[in-house]
């Protein structure tokens, strides 16, 4: 039979009023009752067994996507025990009586079936949503294949459509390519990580080009899930010319920083200015790379913080990588001792301090030199080399100023704090004299 829209609506109001007919018979009353029975005590039994069975399950290890499976299996056990119990009865009527009686049971038992599979199956994708809007579609289309009106129902999809020139736009199209679209692009996800995982693997390979290589990696897996998708449904691109060309003049206007971000992005890798692992500073901010993404660099910061910074911004302004070239950094600490201090065994005792802390390098030697008669003290200035400038800053300052403070109290060399006089003068009384 060759469907077209009137004899889709025709033939479905056909199938109503047979399946009414059918349903007013005392054996559709008596397979419906022991259909709601059979759920009603296999709703019973899930609440007693679930928790238990559910708790077991959770220890498991090591495997996540196992784990998500058999707990999306143990939360519905309700149908589990529906499906077995339906199972039974059906057997059971069958000894009795014709098979055509439990016609109505048999499209429970395996709608039920269907509904159960794609419900445990489709748990392997982490977003609750996208998994449950497919595990609703998986089931309607074998629905309509079981109940045998996925033809009717699949014309009447495509009659409902507008004409935009010698392209057809209809329900089952939009339908056909999102499905297909968000399939393709789920496999190439998948497969884009799994190379990305291997690439990351290989040792001999640097942390930029790492990145560079999953980056490219993934955007032409998901530029060829797109391409495959449309072609899947059967959209013929060379029709697409000129709206894909109108799209791109508005994505250009529209998308430009996410472009620049993602150029910029590529140039940071090709050029390797920064990579994983190195320490930066850019205006305010300073902290280590954790990771370079096509829009972004994740840096975090001594307190935990992790700033999300734009490629661009590691294209357009001035930024410090301390460990660029190497990880070898030069410190600074400023103190200042008492006049009555000998300033040779002030710088000796500075850099014996200093070498003993263990971040300080034994490689760079640490150095001291006076830098001024200041106005209550000497001053001076100590330097050290570290190589680890990812664990902080502040930290190793502040140790080698605990070192320089305890070294000098065992030396009687004295820290002078800064003085200041104020004369108190009592005023001098004032006579009024009148004239």
């Amino acid at each position: 039979m060759e469907w077209n829209f009137q004899s889709a609506i025709a033939w479905t109001i056909g199938v109503l009023e047979q399946s009414v007919s059918y349903l007013g018979r005392p054996w559709s009353a008596y397979q419906l009752g022991i259909i709601v029975i059979c759920f009603g005590v296999a709703w019973f039994l899930s609440t007693k067994l679930e928790p238990v069975l559910e708790a077991r399950a959770r220890t498991i290890k090591g495997n996540p996507g196992l784990l998500r499976v058999i707990v999306a299996f143990m939360r519905r056990l309700e149908w589990v025990f529906f499906l077995i119990l339906l199972y039974i009865s059906r057997e059971v009527v069958l000894l009795y009586t014709w098979p055509s009686r439990t016609f109505i049971i048999t499209l429970a038992l395996i709608l039920g079936a269907a509904w159960l599979a794609m419900a445990v199956l489709t748990r392997v994708i982490q977003n609750k949503t996208i998994a449950r809007i497919i595990a609703i579609a998986g089931f309607a289309y074998i629905a309509l294949g079981v109940l045998d009106i996925r033809e009717p129902v699949t014309q009447v999809l495509d009659d409902a459509a507008i004409n935009l020139g010698d392209f057809k736009l209809s329900v089952l199209f939009v339908i056909r390519i999102v499905f297909l679209t968000g399939l393709f692009l789920w496999v190439a996800n998948l497969l884009g990580t799994f190379l990305d995982n291997r690439i990351h693997a290989i040792e001999d390979l640097s942390p930029s080009f790492k990145v560079l290589s999953g980056k490219i990696t993934k955007v032409g897996l998901i530029v060829m899930a797109l391409v495959m998708a449309l072609t899947a449904a059967g959209l013929n691109l060379t029709s697409l010319t000129i709206f894909s060309g109108a799209v791109g003049i508005g994505l250009g206007f529209g998308l430009q920083k996410v472009v620049s971000n993602f150029i910029s992005g590529v140039i940071i890798l090709v050029d390797k200015s920064i990579k994983p692992g190195d320490t930066i500073e850019l205006g305010d901010t300073f902290g280590w790379i954790r990771e370079l993404r096509a829009r972004f660099v994740s840096v975090i910061t001594r307190d935990g913080r992790e700033y999300l910074i734009p490629n661009e911004d590691f294209i357009t302004q001035q930024v410090v990588n301390w460990s660029f070239s190497n990880k070898l950094v030069r410190l600074d600490v400023d103190f200042g001792v008492s006049y009555d201090s000998d300033p040779h065994e002030v710088m000796r005792i500075a850099i014996h301090a200093a070498k003993d802390i263990p971040r300080v390098l034994d490689s760079k030697t640490p150095v001291c030199w006076m830098t001024a008669f200041g106005a209550s003290s000497l001053d001076f200035k100590l330097r050290f080399w570290i190589a680890d400038p990812q664990v902080g800053l502040t930290n190793i300052r502040g140790q080698v100023l605990l070192a320089l403070w305890d070294a000098f109290a065992e030396a009687d060399i004295n820290i002078p704090f800064p003085h200041r006089e104020l004369i108190m003068k009592t005023p001098v009384e004032v006579k009024n004299v009148k004239d």
